[in-house]
Formats: C-alpha cells, sequence, structure tokens
C-alpha cells in the first residue's frame, strides 16, 4: 500500500480535466489510474505511459497514432478510448472506466473456465478482435490481463494498438520488441513483425489457459519459453484434460500453427472456426471444467491491488546489458523485453514438423475413457434427470387459477401449501408465483408454497369532511391511502384548515392505491362591507346578503323615529369596512319623525295655551286681532286632534 501513498499521481488533476483517485494497475508500458473526468463527471481509467518510455519523440508519435485508431473502434466487447494527450513529460490515455476484474484474475480464483464458458470468453476476446481487424488494428499484446470480465459477465477487451505503438518504436530504436512471452506468435518473436494472425496465435493461447488451467508452454527464462513458440507445436489440450472432445484439439491446432498461413487469416475467420466447433458439441461436454490442483487459492494475486501480474518499474533500464531482460515476475504472464532474432527460425531445410494428432493408441484410450464416462454419466444421469432422484423445474405459474396451479406441482411431486398476499393487478384466485420461484430445480417431495392473490386490497375511508387536514392525512395513511397535494379555497362555513370535500366519501371501500384529492378551508372569505346610510331598506338588505353571502334571515332589521332620515331608509348598520363572508349584520331602518296629537287650544288663555303646545314639541305663533287684549284663543291653525311632528308651526288667532 505503500506505493499506492507515494504515488505522486494520486491525487494530481492531469490536464486541468482528469483527477486522479487511486492507481489500479501497473504493466510494463504505462500505469492505469482510476480518476474522474471533471469536465463530464464520470469515472474514466487515465492509463499513463512510463517516462522512460515516454523520453523517445517516436515512442509518443506512434503512441498517439496508435491511440487515434484505438479511439475510432466502437464496439460492445472493446474498451473504448476516450481522448488522448500529453502534459509535461506525461503522455497519456483516456479509456472508458470497466468494473470488475480481469480473466487473470478469474483464473487466478477457479484455475480454469467449463468448457463452455471458456468458448464463451474465446467468442467475445475473438469478435472484439475481428472489429479491430476490420479497420486494420492489431493488437498485438492478447493475454488474460486484457480481457476485463464486468460483474454481469460480459467481456470487454482493452489496450488495443497500444502494444504495437511501444513495441514499433522500441524494435526501431534499439531492436527490441516487448510483449508477453507466453502469447507471443513465432513470427513476432523472430521478426518483430505481425498482423492479424499473431492476435489470433495470442487468442488461442488464451483459450488453451481458459480451458486446461494452464499455459502451454513454461520455462525457467523467458527465451525457453519463447524458443518453444518457435519451434514446437502447441500441445493437444486433451494432453492435458483427456475428456476433451478431438474437436477442441482441432480449433486450438488451427488458431495457434506456428505457421501464420496455415491460421485463419483474421479474427473474424477465427471466431467463426470457433463457433463451428461449439456447435458440434453437446451441452453436457460443454458443463465440464478441467480439474486444476490449488484453484481457488488465489495463486499468484498480490496483496497490493495496485501490481497487476506484469508490474514493471523502470522495465527498459536492462535492455541494453543484456539479451534478454525480465520484467516481471515470472517467464511467462508478464512483460518482456526481448531482442528481435533472439530466437532463430527452424532451419529452412528441414520441413515444419507436422502437426502432432492423437495417436491410434492415444484415441483408443480416450475413446474408452470417453464411453466409460459417458456409461457413469449416463446411468448417474438416469437417476438425476428420470428416475427417482430426478430434480424438477419449478414451472411459471402466475396468474392461473390457484386449484389448477395446486393440481400441477402436485403431479411434480411436490408437496404444496398455500398462502394468500394482496397485488395490484392479479385478480383474487390466481397464483401471483411461489417459494422458491419459478425456475428453480427441487428434489422431489419437496415443499412449495403456492402464493394465492387475494385480488387489490381495499381500505374503507375514515371521515375526512369538516376534519382538520392534519388528522385527516394521518388518517389516511394509517389505512394506506395516499392524498394527492390539496386544493385550497374559502369557505364560510367549515373552518379554517379543515376538510371541505373530497373525491371519496367516508365509509367508501376503494383500492389502496385511490389517490384521495382533497379540498381545504381557508376559512370565511374576506370582504369589505360599504357604508349604507341612507340606503332604502330594501337595497341595504340586498346589498348586504350579496358581499357577505349571508342570507336574509341573518339580517337584523330594527326601526326607530328619526328626524332627519325619511321612513324605511337606513339610520346605522353594525358592520362596516373589512369583515368575512358569513358575518351576521344589524341595520337600524328609519320610521321617520315621530307623531303628537295637537291639542284644542281654542278659548284657552294664550300663555296657557303657549305652554301647552310648546311643551308638546311644537311651534307657535301668535296672531292678535282687535289688538288681542282679552288673551284669548280664538282659532288654531293646525286642527285640533291630528297627529303632527315636533317643530309643526301651530299658528293661534288672539283676541
Amino acid at each position: 500500500m505503500a506505493t499506492t501513498i507515494t504515488d505522486p499521481l494520486v491525487g494530481r488533476t492531469v490536464d486541468g480535466r482528469y483527477e486522479v483517485v487511486r492507481r489500479i494497475a501497473r504493466g510494463g508500458m504505462a500505469t492505469v489510474y482510476l480518476a474522474t473526468d471533471r469536465r463530464l463527471d464520470r469515472e474514466v481509467a487515465l492509463k499513463v505511459m512510463h517516462p522512460h518510455l515516454a523520453d523517445g519523440t517516436d515512442v509518443v508519435a506512434r503512441f498517439r497514432r496508435e491511440a487515434r485508431a484505438a479511439a475510432r473502434l466502437t464496439h460492445p466487447g472493446i474498451v473504448a478510448v476516450l481522448d488522448q494527450g500529453t502534459e509535461g513529460d506525461l503522455s497519456y490515455l483516456t479509456m472508458e472506466y470497466v468494473p470488475g476484474r480481469n480473466l487473470r484474475a478469474e483464473l487466478h480464483a477457479r484455475g480454469s473456465l467449463p468448457l463452455g464458458e471458456a468458448l464463451d470468453v474465446g467468442e467475445a476476446v475473438l469478435d472484439a478482435l475481428a472489429a479491430a481487424h476490420r479497420a486494420g488494428l492489431v493488437h498485438r499484446d492478447v493475454k488474460p490481463e486484457n480481457v476485463l470480465v464486468t460483474p454481469e459477465g460480459r467481456v470487454k477487451v482493452a489496450d488495443f494498438g497500444l502494444a504495437r505503438a511501444v513495441t514499433e518504436a522500441t524494435a526501431a530504436s534499439t531492436g527490441t520488441l516487448l510483449g508477453t512471452v507466453a502469447y507471443l506468435s513465432p513470427e513476432i518473436v523472430t521478426s518483430g513483425e505481425a498482423d492479424a494472425r499473431a492476435d489470433v496465435y495470442a487468442a488461442g493461447i488464451l483459450l488453451y489457459e481458459a480451458i486446461t488451467g494452464s499455459q502451454p508452454f513454461t520455462g525457467t527464462s523467458p527465451i525457453q519459453v519463447a524458443y518453444q513458440h518457435v519451434h514446437e507445436d502447441v500441445p493437444a489440450p486433451s494432453d492435458r484434460v483427456p475428456w476433451l472432445p478431438i474437436e477442441v484439439d482441432d480449433l486450438l491446432a488451427a488458431l495457434t500453427a506456428r505457421d501464420a498461413d496455415e491460421r485463419p487469416v483474421d479474427a473474424g475467420a477465427a471466431v467463426v472456426e470457433l463457433r463451428r466447433t461449439r456447435a458440434a458439441m453437446d451441452d453436457r461436454a460443454l458443463a465440464l471444467r478441467a480439474d486444476v490442483p490449488g484453484a481457488g487459492e488465489e495463486i499468484g494475486v498480490e496483496d497490493d491491488p495496485d501490481e497487476s501480474d506484469d508490474a514493471v518499474d523502470d522495465a527498459f533500464d536492462g535492455i541494453p546489458h543484456s539479451p534478454t531482460t525480465r520484467l516481471d515476475d515470472g517467464p511467462g504472464t508478464g512483460t518482456i523485453a526481448l531482442p528481435i532474432g533472439a530466437v532463430s527460425p527452424p532451419a529452412a531445410e528441414a520441413p515444419p514438423a507436422p502437426r502432432r494428432r492423437r495417436s491410434p493408441r492415444r484415441r483408443i484410450i480416450a475413446w474408452v475413457l470417453a464411453l466409460l464416462l459417458v456409461t457413469v454419466a449416463g446411468a448417474g444421469g438416469w437417476y438425476v434427470t428420470l428416475g427417482p432422484g430426478a430434480p424438477v423445474l419449478v414451472p411459471d405459474l402466475a396468474g392461473e387459477e390457484a386449484d389448477d396451479a395446486a393440481a400441477a406441482l402436485t403431479e411434480l411431486d411436490l408437496e404444496v401449501s398455500r398462502s394468500e398476499e394482496h397485488h395490484d393487478s392479479i385478480p383474487a384466485g390466481q397464483v401471483v408465483g411461489t417459494d422458491p420461484s419459478s425456475g428453480s430445480r427441487l428434489a422431489r417431495g419437496a415443499a412449495i408454497d403456492l402464493v394465492v392473490s387475494l385480488g387489490i386490497r381495499m381500505v374503507e375511508v375514515p371521515e375526512l369532511v369538516g376534519v382538520p387536514e392534519d388528522e385527516v392525512l394521518a388518517a389516511l395513511a394509517s389505512v394506506g391511502l395516499t392524498a394527492a397535494e390539496p386544493d385550497r379555497d374559502h369557505d364560510r362555513n367549515v373552518p379554517e384548515g379543515a376538510v371541505v370535500s373530497a373525491n371519496v366519501e367516508a365509509g367508501d371501500s376503494v383500492p389502496h392505491d385511490t389517490v384521495v384529492e382533497l379540498t381545504v378551508s381557508e376559512g370565511p372569505e374576506p370582504v369589505t362591507v360599504t357604508e349604507l346610510l341612507g340606503a332604502h331598506v330594501d337595497d341595504a338588505v340586498e346589498e348586504l346578503t350579496r358581499v357577505l353571502d349571508i342570507t336574509r334571515e341573518e339580517i337584523t332589521v330594527t326601526e326607530e323615529f328619526s328626524d332627519d332620515v325619511a321612513a324605511q331608509h337606513v339610520i346605522s348598520q353594525s358592520v362596516v369596512g373589512p369583515s368575512v363572508q358569513g358575518t351576521p349584520v344589524t341595520i337600524v331602518v328609519s320610521k321617520g319623525p315621530e307623531l303628537f296629537e295637537v291639542p284644542d287650544v281654542v278659548g284657552e288663555q294664550f300663555v296657557d295655551a303657549e305652554a301647552l303646545l310648546t311643551g308638546l314639541g311644537f311651534e307657535v305663533a301668535r296672531e292678535d286681532v282687535f289688538g288681542g287684549l282679552f288673551g284669548t284663543v280664538r282659532l288654531q291653525s293646525v286642527e285640533a286632534g291630528s297627529m303632527q311632528p315636533r317643530g309643526t308651526v301651530i299658528t293661534l288667532t288672539v283676541v
């Protein structure tokens, strides 16, 4: 972990864009980091060329050219190249970040892959290589470390064309090639030249290793492994795994032929051969897997996740001084620097050794072993597929009637129990599913639960109208109903904050997923009442009922005499100005002036008559006849007994 902590790039932002988070792996040509693209806010893999490789302008130029070519590749099985650039002495590539682990880690953990799975991986690798070959791009470094397996099981090939950039430049300047010796084709070892058929060879070696759990050639030094590639045929995989079908031997013999002309011309042709081979095998053979001693012990996996199997420091330091420089911890798995021509091709006069096929004796032994295997497997297969020990496949019964589904499971010799649960879309009485679920394999006599639908769950609507909003929401939640955002409106009859109406009624039984729509009161609507002084009583009543939204009965009308306001007109009102609808109101209506009976004062002395009339509120005027010598009232201007208001002027004629 110290390497990770002291790595100067960790925490740095490259080219003002890529923030380096941590180191993922270090190889012979570059170091790979997990980085964040700050411009697009996404995780990327940042591959930085080792400084000693970037010193040469030819290496950098080829690196850029191959990166541009790789960036044009678009294929689901190829790790995409997103960007390329330099910053100071750094030359880097930005690539798609693929979570998961590489095929090397898979083989470390499992030893080997089942035949069918190994062929699937080989097909995916060849399909990706075929896309590159169609674009005129050669990988040159096909190996398990460059085959990534996502958590979903998808296979992606990384580093297209990048080895070529470094190797060609190195070969031009130092006469040395780089590569992983276990997967180098004979022509690369002898001449440093490669085309699409070199990738086919490396893919064949990779497939051999995935099937058998080991590489075909091993040695104490890389030069020994390289020599075997040039001078020996790849052994038949059945030499190590006797039960392998002869079709697998033939496929790998074609892919790994020492003479490049005997191989498929490119990965596209090779993948056709692989698919034809697979089609000739049955499912039982495809499910078998080679037994590799020590599998699952994480052989060769470093404690430091930053260090890959081809981890190298200063890969080129020893090249001028040694004909073969070892760049990793093992002669077959890591990147090596190998002088071109360090291994000579076979003598021209000696014809190439024929591809070794199984001898008749070995073939007979293989067939006998296969026959025994088939016989034993057949007997066991009958027991576990057709006989008493045969498991049963749980069918998909969703939507079936419960009784029919139970009968179907009983016929499969399963012990059926039932449980019930509500379901929003499956009607009552039909099957929701089973436990274990459909597609499971169960021993006969095993217990299985049939889950039957009760239909959609219905709930009773609680009391809503007139209840405060928070209590309504709590009541709805308690029965599993959801309320939409309430509408709000003024209502003079419902207190503020209480529910005025809803789209369901209390006591109704509704589906649990019903969305309840509520209208909540904001209380009476504010209004402004104008002053109605002097208005006729009928007009005043009409205006007040309209503005206050009240009935005629909610208006109290009282009457009183008024000397100033005409009868049936408003003297005063109890509500004026700001108010709210529903407020009751009282108005005072004029009865007109108060009337008094005029007394008969004729024959009375003026003084007495005046006192009597003025005491009743009348005004008295005097008119004398003959000088009014006697002071006696002989006439009055207003008839006695009539009703007159205060202030009426009564003229008295006095004699």
